[in-house]
């Protein structure tokens, strides 16, 4: 598509492409270093991870039609900057390194690419191009800092190696102490047993029902809620949150500036669970972190890869560059 008056202006330098690919699928914004996103678009399939880690492929599957789509609607047909913000990126990222940026360029003309990790758009989504450190929250957990010199992150390890305090985390915390109180074991929870049951059936069906799944980190993630809604009554469900918020708060700790006055924020669905996690976190935060500035989150992780994909077509980019969480290929 070719696009003629004010959109023809477009399709130069200050056009630029946002994505945010995750677990709950891809979102996009096409737009331009001026005005910012003008229109957005999403697909809920999430991109395959394969033998070779993050398929590139799929995500050109899944991107082409939503570009095509909001060209049309904005006259953008050839963004100059893309950023690609994805979950894994650190980890099963090689292929989309290698192979994205070529890609971007041969289907929409796009000549400078930034790949980034979620963690690093949600960062730049919550606080921008400031000091400081975010903790982000859902089924998993990762805290990321930057003194705009280098990135420190911390746990985003996977719910079976870490995510600690994640609605995973949590999930699985409040389901132990639901079988727990199952059995007359100590440490149990009449009350998540109760709420247990309602949601899954009968405990002895539990491990059959969950074991087998793909998605179990979700599965688990789906019971954080009735541990939350426990916690003002049950001391068990409060311990959980209370642990729960201690780590959240060590992760935050180790990738936040030690100096100056940097800014914290949090981002996430699991913090739409409200006081009686929020609660004892404030607390914890407080108690390891008095330094830093407590602010609310600006944007998310589109709205980040926006920022990002701004700085680099406007060439005003400071966040500091590393191959595994920031990257940029091309002219800028």
């Amino acid at each position: 598509m070719t696009g003629s008056g004010d959109s023809g202006r477009h399709n130069h330098g200050d056009a630029v492409l946002a994505v945010d690919s995750g677990g709950s699928g891809l979102r996009v914004a096409l737009g331009t270093a001026e005005r910012g996103a003008l229109a957005r678009r999403s697909s809920p399939v999430p991109v395959r991870i394969g033998a070779r880690g993050i398929d590139p492929g799929h995500l050109m599957e899944q991107l082409v039609p939503l570009v095509r789509t909001l060209s049309a609607e904005t006259g953008i047909s050839r963004p100059a900057t893309a950023v690609v913000g994805a979950a894994g990126l650190s980890t099963l990222g090689d292929a989309l390194r290698a192979e994205l940026p070529g890609a971007l360029t041969r289907e929409f003309g796009v000549r400078t690419t930034a790949l980034a990790a979620d963690a690093v758009t949600a960062y730049v989504g919550a606080l921008g191009p400031r000091p400081g450190a975010v903790v982000a929250a859902g089924t998993g957990l990762i805290a990321i800092g930057t003194d705009l010199t280098a990135w420190q992150r911390a746990d985003g390890w996977g719910h079976l190696l870490g995510d600690c305090g994640s609605g995973a985390w949590i999930g699985r915390a409040g389901l132990e102490a639901a079988l727990r109180a199952y059995d007359g074991r100590p440490g149990g929870s009449a009350a998540l047993l109760v709420r247990a049951e309602e949601r899954f059936g009968p405990m002895p069906e539990l491990p059959g029902l969950l074991y087998p799944r793909s998605d179990r980190p979700a599965v688990l993630a789906s019971f954080a809620p009735q541990v939350a809604d426990c916690g003002p009554d049950d001391v068990v469900a409060a311990g959980i949150l209370r642990t729960a918020a201690r780590h959240m708060a060590e992760s935050a700790a180790a990738v936040c500036p030690a100096g100056g006055e940097p800014r914290l924020a949090l981002t996430g669905g699991l913090f739409g669970m409200g006081d009686p996690l929020l609660l004892p976190l404030a607390e914890e935060l407080t108690g390891l972190l008095p330094h830093a500035l407590r602010v609310p989150a600006e944007g998310d992780p589109l709205d980040g890869a926006l920022r990002i994909a701004t700085e680099l077509a406007t060439g005003t980019l400071t966040l500091p560059s590393e191959e595994r969480l920031l990257s940029v290929k091309g002219p800028a």
